[in-house]
C-alpha cells in the first residue's frame, strides 16, 4: 500500500464563505445521485407499458443502476484519492448527464438499461464529496458539513419519488419527463462542482489495482444479482443459489488478491478495522430501513380500501406528496442537527439516537397504519433517524482511517447502504407477495394482506433496533470527533496500516 501524502490537508483560502459554497455544490451533487436510485420506482409500470415488455425485464431498470453503483463506487473513490477528486467528480457527473439524456430519448429497453448503468456510476460522487470536504473544510465545521452532504441522500431519495409523482400525474403521463428532470439537475450539479469546488491539492498517485477492482466487482454483482432478482427467479432456484455461492467464492478470491498485490484497492486491515466494519454494518441496516419506509408506505397508501379492507386509495401523486414528502423534508432539516450532535456528542451517540427514533417510528406505523396522521408522523420519525444515521457514519469513517483512504472507505460504506436498500426492496416484495387478501372480487389482481405490511414494518424496526447494538458494541472507542486528528489526516502512525482513532 502506498504511503499517504505527508502534507496537511488544505483549507479553503476564502474561509467560511468558500466552505459554504463547496458544501452547497457537493450537497447538490449528492442529492442528484441519490435521486437516481428511487427515480424510477413509481414509473416502472409506465415504462413496462410504453416499451411493451415484461415485469421481469423492466426490473432491470432498477437492478442495472444498483449493480453499476456497486462496481464503480469503490473503483472511482480510490481513483479520486489517487489522481484528483475534482477531475473525477466532474468526469462522473458528465457520465451521469449522458446517461440521463440517453434514458430520456431512447425507446429501447436495452438502451434505457445502458443509460441507467451510466447513472449508477455516479454513486461514486458521495465518497468523493466526503473526501473533498475532509480537505477543504475546517475541522470544527467538518462534522456538520459531512452531515449536510449525507443528509441530502435521504432527502434526494424521497424527493425523487415526489417529483416523479408530480411529473406523471396527468391524464397522459410520460415517464421520460422524469429522466429530463434528472438531466437538468445533473447538468446543474456539474456546473456547480466545476465552478465552486477547488481542484484537489493532494493526490497519492500509484497504480490502479485492476485485479482487485474486478474481483470486488464480481463479488458485488454475484451478491446483488440474486437479491434483486430472487423473487423472479425463485429463492431456491439454481440461479439464485449459484449466484450466492459464487459470491462467497469470489469474495475469498478478492480477499486473497488484496492481501497479495502491492497497492491494493482496499486495505484489508482497514476494511476489517472494528469501527469501519461496524459502520458498514450500520450502513446496511439503515439502508434497509430507508427503502422499507419509502416502498412500504408507497404501496400501503395506494391500496384500494374498499377492496383490500385497508389503505388510502392514494394515487402516485398523493402518495408522494402527502405521505412521503413530510419525511423527506424532515430528513433534510435533521441533517444539520445531526451534524451538530456528531460534533459535540460523537457519532456513536447519534447512531444510538437514530436507532431509537427509527425503531419508534416503525413500531408506530406497524401498530397503527389506519390513520393518515400516524403514517405521516411515523414516517417523519424514520426520516429523521435515517438522516442522523447518514450523518454519523461518515464521521466514524473519517475518524478511523488515514487521510488517503477516505474515498475508498466511504465508497465501501456507500455500497453497504445500497446493499441494504436492495435487501429491503427484495424483502418487501417477498413479504407482500407471500400472503394475499382472501375473497377478492372476480377480475381483481392479488393484493397483499394487511398483516404483511405490519410484518414489513416490524422487520424494518428490528433492523433499526440492531443499529443500537452495532453502535454500542462496535463503536465503543468512537466517543466523539477529534478535530486535530481529522485535520492532520494521515499522521506518522497512520502511514502504516493502523487507522486513526477518535
Amino acid at each position: 500500500m502506498s504511503s499517504p501524502a505527508t502534507a496537511t490537508p488544505s483549507r479553503s483560502a476564502g474561509g467560511q464563505g468558500n466552505e459554504t459554497v463547496i458544501v452547497f455544490a457537493l450537497s447538490l451533487a449528492a442529492m442528484v445521485v441519490s435521486m437516481m436510485q428511487t427515480l424510477v420506482v413509481p414509473i416502472l409500470g409506465l415504462i413496462q407499458n410504453d416499451l411493451e415488455t415484461t415485469s421481469s425485464n423492466v426490473s432491470w431498470v432498477t437492478t442495472a443502476t444498483l449493480l453499476s453503483a456497486a462496481v464503480f463506487t469503490p473503483l472511482l473513490g480510490r481513483f479520486g484519492d489517487q489522481h484528483g477528486k475534482k477531475k473525477t467528480l466532474v468526469g462522473v457527473l458528465m457520465v451521469m448527464v449522458a446517461g440521463s439524456v440517453l434514458a430520456a430519448v431512447t425507446h429501447s429497453l436495452l438502451w434505457l438499461i445502458v443509460g441507467r448503468v451510466l447513472q449508477g456510476a455516479a454513486t461514486a460522487i458521495f465518497p468523493l464529496a466526503l473526501s473533498v470536504l475532509r480537505e477543504e473544510v475546517r475541522p470544527a465545521k467538518l462534522p456538520g458539513a459531512m452531515a449536510m452532504v449525507s443528509g441530502t441522500l435521504a432527502f434526494g431519495s424521497g424527493l425523487a419519488l415526489v417529483a416523479t409523482g408530480l411529473l406523471t400525474s396527468g391524464d397522459d403521463p410520460d415517464y421520460r419527463s422524469a429522466f429530463w428532470l434528472a438531466t437538468g439537475l445533473a447538468a446543474l450539479a456539474l456546473i456547480a462542482v466545476a465552478t465552486l469546488v477547488p481542484a484537489t491539492k493532494e493526490t497519492t498517485g500509484g497504480r490502479t489495482d485492476v485485479l482487485g477492482a474486478l474481483t470486488l466487482a464480481g463479488t458485488l454483482v454475484l451478491l446483488l444479482l440474486p437479491i434483486t432478482q430472487g423473487h423472479e427467479w425463485g429463492w431456491s432456484s439454481a440461479r439464485t443459489i449459484g449466484c450466492f455461492a459464487g459470491a462467497v467464492v469470489m469474495a475469498a478470491l478478492w480477499t486473497f488478491v488484496e492481501r497479495k498485490v502491492r497497492e491494493p484497492l482496499v486495505d484489508m486491515k482497514m476494511f476489517a478495522h472494528r469501527p469501519v466494519l461496524f459502520a458498514n454494518v450500520a450502513g446496511l441496516l439503515v439502508g434497509f430501513g430507508s427503502f422499507a419506509l419509502f416502498i412500504g408506505v408507497s404501496y400501503l397508501v395506494q391500496m384500494p380500501s374498499k377492496v383490500a379492507g385497508y389503505g388510502f386509495d392514494a394515487s402516485v401523486l398523493r402518495a408522494s406528496v402527502e405521505f412521503l414528502l413530510p419525511s423527506t423534508i424532515v430528513s433534510l432539516l435533521a441533517a444539520p442537527v445531526g451534524g451538530q450532535l456528531v460534533r459535540h456528542k460523537g457519532p456513536r451517540l447519534v447512531l444510538l439516537l437514530a436507532s431509537l427514533i427509527g425503531t419508534a417510528g416503525f413500531v408506530w406505523i406497524a401498530l397503527d397504519h389506519e390513520h393518515a396522521f400516524s403514517v405521516i408522523a411515523a414516517g417523519m420519525f424514520v426520516g429523521a433517524a435515517i438522516s442522523f444515521g447518514y450523518a454519523a457514519m461518515p464521521a466514524v469513517i473519517v475518524a478511523s482511517v488515514p487521510h488517503h483512504q477516505t474515498g475508498i472507505a466511504n465508497g465501501i460504506n456507500s455500497i453497504s447502504r445500497s446493499t441494504g436498500s436492495a435487501i429491503g426492496s427484495a424483502m418487501i416484495t417477498t413479504v407482500l407477495a407471500s400472503k394475499s387478501v382472501e375473497h377478492l372480487p372476480p377480475g381483481v389482481p392479488k393484493l397483499p394482506a394487511e398483516s404483511q405490511f405490519s410484518l414489513t414494518f416490524v422487520i424494518a424496526g428490528t433492523a433499526f433496533l440492531l443499529v443500537a447494538f452495532v453502535a454500542w458494541t462496535g463503536l465503543r472507542k468512537i466517543h466523539g470527533p477529534r478535530p486535530a486528528a481529522v485535520a492532520a489526516g494521515a499522521t506518522a502512525k497512520d502511514a502504516g496500516t493502523a487507522p486513526a482513532r477518535a
